[in-house]
C-alpha cells in the first residue's frame, strides 16, 4: 500500500513535470492537501511528508483539528461553502478563504478581520459551469464583486477559484479552466487597488494537470494524497 508520503511525493513530481512541460516554473504552483474528513493523525502524517498547505471544508471540523495541530504549523485554506455567520471563525483560523461569492459574505469577513486587525486573503469563487448545485458567482457578477471588494480595507483579493464539473476525461475540464483565466485577465486589466489577482485556485485530484497547463497556481488535492474519504 502506498503511504501518504509516497502519494505526496508522487503528486509533487507530477506538478513539477506538468509545469516544466508547459514552460512554467514549478515553484509558482502550490499544492493544497485537502484534509476534510481526515483525522488529526492523518494530517500530521501529511505534515511529516512535507505538506505545508491544507484545505478544509467545514468550519466546526476544522476548528477542532487546527486547535490541536496549531495555526502556525501549516497554512490553512478554507475551501468549503461559508455562511456569513461563520465568518468570524474563518477569519480567526484561516490564512486564505477561497469561497467568497457574495457582497454580503465579503462584508462579514471584512468586519471580522477588522476586529482582529487582520488583512484577510480571499478568492472569489466562480460558478464557472453555472451548475445549480454549486456555490459561486456567475461570470459577470465576478467582475462586479471584485470592484466592490476594493472598498473593504481588511480584504485582499488574491485571485479566483472554481470547481468545474467532474469528468472522467480531465481534458473536458480545460474549457472551464481557460474561462477562469480569461476572467482573471479582465479583472487585472481594471487595475483595482487591494487586488493582486496572482492566484487561480483550480484543479483537483483528477484534473490538476490540465489546470496547471491553464495557469492554476493552487491545486486542491485530497483523494490522491490521503486516499478515499471515510
Amino acid at each position: 500500500m502506498p503511504t501518504i508520503k509516497n502519494n505526496f511525493d508522487e503528486i509533487n513530481q507530477q506538478i513539477v513535470d506538468t509545469a516544466l512541460s508547459c514552460g512554467r516554473k514549478p515553484d509558482t504552483i502550490q499544492l493544497i492537501a485537502v484534509s476534510k474528513r481526515k483525522s488529526v493523525e492523518t494530517i500530521l502524517e501529511g505534515i511529516k511528508a512535507g505538506a505545508k498547505h491544507f484545505g478544509e471544508n467545514y468550519i466546526q471540523e476544522a476548528i477542532e483539528k487546527i486547535d490541536i495541530i496549531g495555526k502556525k504549523t501549516a497554512s490553512w485554506h478554507f475551501i468549503g461553502h461559508l455562511q456569513s455567520n461563520k465568518a468570524k471563525f474563518a477569519v480567526k483560523y484561516f490564512d486564505y478563504i477561497h469561497t467568497v461569492d457574495t457582497l454580503k459574505l465579503a462584508k462579514a469577513i471584512d468586519k471580522q478581520a477588522k476586529k482582529i486587525d487582520k488583512i484577510q486573503k480571499i478568492f472569489v469563487q466562480v460558478n464557472i459551469s453555472e451548475e445549480e448545485t454549486k456555490s459561486g458567482t456567475n461570470t459577470e457578477d465576478t467582475i462586479q464583486l471584485a470592484e466592490q471588494i476594493i472598498s473593504f480595507e481588511n480584504l485582499s483579493l488574491q485571485g479566483l477559484m472554481c470547481m468545474p464539473p467532474y469528468f472522467s476525461d480531465p481534458e473536458k475540464a480545460r474549457i472551464y479552466f481557460k474561462q477562469l483565466g480569461h476572467i482573471k485577465e479582465r479583472i487585472i486589466a481594471l487595475k483595482l487597488d487591494n487586488v493582486s489577482m496572482e492566484h487561480l485556485s483550480m484543479g483537483m485530484s483528477n484534473d490538476f494537470k490540465v489546470a496547471i497547463e491553464e495557469g492554476s497556481t493552487m491545486v486542491r488535492v485530497g483523494t490522491s494524497i490521503f486516499g478515499r474519504r471515510d
